[in-house]
């Protein structure tokens, strides 16, 4: 089962993941909480089991969502639609190997003006 940590680890935890693709969000909100872009992998809920979760605090990011963050290091960690059974957790968490691959690239169109996306994953503008 993987296991991920904010920097400080303050919040541990495992996860049995529902696919190892990570997607790649450039929208505002993302690059704004993440420092430049997010990437994420998606898990139920049900299936984040924590080891620790004292730092873990939640943050209504929109009417639609919340983010999960480590209030002692500031990790981001990750982001929940309401009334959804699933998460994306931060790719950046898992020790490593993690067997992960770039899946899709979203909201592109509002991606940073100093950066390329040249990997030759799918893309979507929205």
């Amino acid at each position: 089962m993987p296991r991920g940590t904010c920097e400080c680890g303050a919040v541990a935890f495992e996860v049995t993941l529902s696919r190892t693709s990570v997607t790649v969000c450039h929208c505002t909100q993302c690059r704004r909480t993440s420092g430049h872009l997010w990437g994420s992998v998606k898990a139920d809920y049900a299936d984040l089991h924590f080891d620790r979760q004292d730092g873990l605090q939640w943050y209504a990011s929109s009417d639609m969502a919340q983010r999960g963050f480590c209030r002692v290091c500031g990790s981001s960690l990750f982001y929940r639609m309401n009334g959804e059974a699933g998460i994306g957790i931060s790719a950046g968490l898992f020790d490593t190997p993690t067997g992960f691959t770039t899946g899709k690239h979203i909201h592109t169109a509002h991606k940073g003006d100093y950066y390329d996306i040249a990997d030759g994953a799918p893309q979507r503008e929205d």
